[in-house]
């Protein structure tokens, strides 16, 4: 049970009234923890894993001995800069602690209850739950997946998740790696793997790369992603690893492990072109389709999200990170997929602007630091929007399948079975879809399969989710006996929001300073 006041420890991190929570420790998360906390307010600073860092700045246990971790990692210098303003501030961290819900009252002295389960894999003895006064949403994002034959195959990994094999485990996924889906994380994903000693045959790319070179102004605001485009390539050339672009694993061999993948070319919408087959032999595939903006504790609360140009949800946000809902801030990839460095620059933003509105009771307009912050986010995002232009998923993608193949693999629901419920039983949704064959009812929720039955579910459509995400009382698992043990007696209100999360359109907005940003 969550301690009582009476309870009670002065050094009882729950027993006390921050200013700020901030849910997640990676690069928005730091930032925004440590610059509110060098600006005076008392922070508590929540994360699902052991060690700060996030899923870009993963590292290994001190265990592991590794001699030199930052050789696994881009734009080191910046995470450890991060790391001793922590240390040196007056931060609580509080790690291994899965937040899976966040309570909001309105018209209390303090409005934002946060509740976490502890432990390693949220298996700790009791609930918990800090009170803030703010809350600053960095909760980051998950891969997007796309089945196709064979994908169940051990061996067959996410691309980002082998690269967190990589820097957490020292580990490989195999020796002989083929890299593939689209997205920009392919080539570094690619260039560690390579580095680390893998064999990678090839790295296959459904998009092309000539949609940027469309975009030069866009290319010319942002070159430390060229620079960081021309790194990663050089590695590439440097291990003769190939780049096969307008081209996808279309089907995977193997009897016990991955054996072989099929490359085949596809066209612009992402079909098949027949006839143009190719074997790879490896022993294990890395894939991945772009990232997917994590925003399940914020949706829960009503808030506004807007259309990304890859067909995901991102929040809406102003020119100073706060969301739809009072008193609660986002930044980072739950505003759109941006990478790291645009993280660290909205997180400071939020910091500031949380800073200003405690102290202050408004939004810091005049401070000189957060106009410079907002002119670099904003030729940030626009290379984000780019990106997200150039690597969006042709509708085409479903040729790959049969009705064989496994698309909820919690719940091993082939494509047979959801096209049987678009056909036979007229579902035109993800979620009637799920009422009739039980995708996204297993673990992970929809987070692997959603895409990919609001896909197929749409049939000829254009390639976007449902109207808004579905809002989910809890974000993440938790066992009942959490829930049966929470004290009824402690004051707790419903979420004051409404009935869903809104959805704003994109929206240009060249001064920056209202409005859902694009």
């Amino acid at each position: 049970m969550p301690k009582s006041p009476s309870d009670r420890a002065a050094g009882d991190p729950y027993g006390r009234v921050y200013d700020l929570a901030v849910i997640g420790a990676g690069c928005a998360g730091l930032a925004g923890a440590v610059t509110a906390s060098e600006r005076g307010l008392s922070v508590a600073l929540l994360d699902t894993a052991g060690r700060i860092g996030g899923q870009f700045y993963r590292h290994p246990d001190p265990a592991f001995g590794a001699v030199r971790p930052e050789a696994l990692h881009h734009d080191w210098s910046a995470f450890a800069g991060l790391r001793r303003r922590l240390e040196a501030g007056d931060v609580a961290h509080l790690a291994g602690h899965h937040v899976w819900t966040v309570e909001r009252q309105d018209g209390a002295d303090t409005p934002w209850t946060v509740h976490a389960i502890t432990g390693a894999d949220g298996d700790g003895e009791h609930p918990v739950r800090v009170q803030a006064r703010t809350v600053l949403l960095a909760t980051g994002a998950y891969e997007r997946q796309l089945p196709f034959p064979g994908w169940t195959l051990p061996g067959v990994v996410g691309a980002a998740g082998a690269q967190a094999m990589l820097k957490a485990g020292l580990v490989l996924p195999g020796r002989r790696v083929v890299v593939a889906g689209s997205g920009p994380l392919l080539l570094a994903v690619a260039a560690s793997l390579a580095t680390a000693g893998a064999r990678v045959p090839a790295v296959v790319e459904a998009a092309g790369y000539l949609g940027y070179a469309r975009r030069p102004a866009v290319l010319a605001a942002d070159p430390q992603k060229l620079a960081e485009a021309v790194v990663h390539g050089a590695a590439l050339l440097g291990h003769g690893v190939r780049l096969r672009t307008r081209s996808a694993v279309t089907q995977v061999h193997g009897t016990d492990r991955v054996e072989a993948v099929t490359v085949s070319r596809v066209d612009r919408d992402w079909r098949p072109v027949r006839g143009t087959g190719r074997r790879i032999a490896c022993d294990a595939l890395a894939v991945g389709h772009g990232l997917v903006p994590q925003i399940e504790l914020a949706t829960s609360l009503g808030c506004a999200t807007r259309r990304t140009k890859d067909g995901t949800h991102a929040l809406a946000l102003d020119a100073f990170q706060r969301t739809s809902v009072p008193g609660l801030w986002a930044a980072g990839e739950t505003g759109g997929i941006g990478g790291a460095q645009l993280a660290r620059v909205e997180g400071e933003i939020a910091g500031i602007a949380v800073a200003a509105q405690v102290r202050d009771g408004a939004a810091p307009a005049r401070d000189g630091r957060v106009r410079e912050l907002r002119r670099r986010r904003e030729r940030m995002r626009a290379f984000a929007g780019a990106m997200a232009a150039v690597h969006a998923p042709g509708k085409g993608w479903a040729e790959w399948l049969d009705d064989a193949t496994e698309v909820c693999r919690c719940e091993e629901v082939t494509v047979g079975a959801v096209r049987e419920a678009v056909d036979a039983y007229g579902a035109r949704d993800a979620r009637t879809v799920k009422l009739l064959t039980r995708a996204g009812m297993g673990w992970c929720q929809g987070r692997t399969c959603g895409a990919a039955v609001a896909c197929l579910a749409a049939g000829e459509g254009p390639l976007f989710l449902p109207p808004s995400p579905e809002r989910r009382p809890l974000a993440g698992p938790v066992p009942l006996g959490v829930l049966g043990s929470l004290d009824p007696s402690e004051p707790s209100a419903a979420p004051a929001a409404p009935a869903g999360p809104a959805e704003q359109p994109d929206t240009d907005r060249p001064d920056g300073n209202s409005g859902p940003r694009d």
